[in-house]
């Protein structure tokens, strides 16, 4: 079981940026729009210059070619993975503090799927955990969605979701699953304790062999006519209700 490495292509302002600021040796090749001339542009390549990151300047086709699609911003950039935790029992040993997971049953929209990295990625969780054949990979649309995020928090995709729930319990991490009909609310909720929060996806929620895997199950109150959240956004209540618990 090994952490996603980064794809080959970023692109857009933000993801590109993000590992300038971060990693800029990994920068293999930066293409940028040569008929962009904004401020935001400028601001960019004064960025790159400094980074000493060489930019190859390139047509809007090309750019649409390298990255697979439109919403590059005229920025796209050839990168080497980044080296992450190899396992998530490495990850788990060299914590300092209690440790924030974010399990995702069956998130296999990779908007939702980005949405869910970043807000991870903001709210200090410490690693994303998926089932391999209920999930979505981490693809050039999951890294723009995710802002940066996609490089930054350590998502681990694992081929028997219930298997790695006992595993995560038997280090005395306590597995709280969210649905809808659970007697509990979040907000009763001890979260301070290392904790694995698990989120299905809008709509089927959490499978029947997950569900019974938690050791508890907690629902977000909802006041007013829908009945659920979109799994990113209920990501961010969970994760932020955590952190805040945690003293911010």
């Amino acid at each position: 079981m090994h952490a996603m490495s980064s794809p080959k292509v970023l692109f857009g302002f933000h993801a590109v940026g993000v590992r300038l600021k971060t990693a800029p040796a990994s920068i293999v090749e930066l293409y940028i729009d040569a008929t962009r001339r904004d401020a935001r542009m400028k601001q960019f390549l004064a960025r790159a210059a400094e980074a000493g990151v060489r930019v190859i300047e390139a047509d809007g086709l090309r750019l649409t070619k390298l990255c697979g699609g439109g919403g590059h911003q005229g920025v796209v950039a050839r990168v080497q993975a980044i080296e992450q935790a190899h396992s998530l029992d490495d990850l788990l040993d060299g914590l300092a503090e209690s440790p924030l997971l974010l399990v995702l049953d069956g998130v296999t929209d990779p908007h939702n799927l980005g949405a869910c990295l970043r807000v991870a990625d903001g709210a200090g969780a410490h690693a994303v955990i998926a089932p391999k054949d209920h999930a979505c990979g981490i693809n050039a649309t999951v890294a723009k969605v995710a802002s940066g995020a996609a490089e930054t928090v350590p998502y681990f995709m694992v081929t028997n979701l219930a298997r790695q729930l006992g595993e995560l319990k038997e280090r005395g991490i306590w597995v709280v699953g969210t649905t809808g009909d659970a007697g509990q609310s979040l907000y009763e909720t001890d979260l301070k304790a290392p904790t694995a929060l698990v989120l299905g996806a809008e709509g089927p929620g959490l499978r029947q062999l997950t569900r019974k895997t938690c050791d508890t199950l907690v629902r977000i109150p909802m006041q007013g006519a829908v009945e659920s959240l979109n799994v990113s956004v209920a990501s961010g209540v969970c994760l932020y209700e955590a952190r805040r618990q945690r003293g911010g």
